[in-house]
């Protein structure tokens, strides 16, 4: 999506797992970013980064995911 001046707008969120135990959960954090994709709807997903901290105890984990409204090409 353009803006009025005709650079490209890329919307994101990211999402890391509740403090404490699980936090570190990478496949508990793949869902949660999925199930949120899923609730966005038909969107361009143009990139996903992935963030590992290393804390006193689980790693502390990030995702951020990069996406345009316009729907994907297929």
């Amino acid at each position: 999506m353009a803006s009025p001046s005709g650079e490209q707008l890329i919307r994101h969120f990211s999402q890391s797992n509740v403090a404490g135990p699980g936090q570190g959960d990478v496949a508990a954090l793949l869902r949660r970013v999925a199930d949120s994709l899923d609730e966005l709807g038909d969107v361009q997903v143009q990139d996903i980064t992935f963030h590992s901290e290393v804390t006193g105890g689980e790693d502390d984990l990030t995702m951020t995911v990069y996406y345009d409204r316009e729907p994907r090409r297929r």
